[in-house]
C-alpha cells in the first residue's frame, strides 16, 4: 500500500474509533452538539440504538486497522478495499437518510481513500 493509501486508511480508522467513542460513550452529552437537527429530548431514548452503530463503525475501524498490518501486498489491498467500500456505502446510505454532512465525513475520504488504492 503507498503511503498515501496508509495515511488516508489510517484517518479513516481514526475516525471511525472517534464515532464508536462519540456514539456509545458520548450519545447524550456530545451528540446534542454533533446532530443539533435531532429533538434534544430523543438523545436519551436513542441510546442504544447509537451505541449499536458505534459497534459498527468500531468494525469498520478495526478492519481498516487490520489491512494496515497485513504483510501481503495483494490481501492488503483487498481488505484495504473492502472496509473502504463498507465505510463508502455507510457513508451514502447515512448521507440520503440521516445528514448531508456525512457525504464530507466519509463518503468523499472513503472515495479518495478507494481512488488511492488503484493510482498511488
Amino acid at each position: 500500500m503507498s503511503t498515501i493509501s496508509l495515511v488516508i486508511v489510517i484517518l479513516i480508522a481514526l475516525l471511525h474509533l472517534y464515532i464508536l467513542w462519540f456514539e456509545m460513550f458520548r450519545w447524550e452529552s456530545r451528540g446534542p452538539k454533533v446532530f443539533s437537527d435531532f429533538p434534544k429530548e430523543l438523545f436519551a431514548p436513542t441510546k442504544i440504538l447509537a451505541a449499536n452503530q458505534g459497534l459498527y463503525n468500531g468494525f469498520l475501524a478495526a478492519g481498516l486497522i487490520w489491512s494496515v498490518f497485513i504483510s501481503d501486498a495483494a490481501w492488503q489491498h483487498n481488505v484495504a478495499l473492502c472496509f473502504l467500500l463498507f465505510v463508502l456505502t455507510a457513508g451514502i446510505y447515512g448521507t440520503f437518510t440521516a445528514s448531508k454532512k456525512i457525504l464530507f465525513v466519509q463518503v468523499i475520504p472513503a472515495a479518495l481513500g478507494i481512488l488511492s488504492l488503484f493510482f498511488t
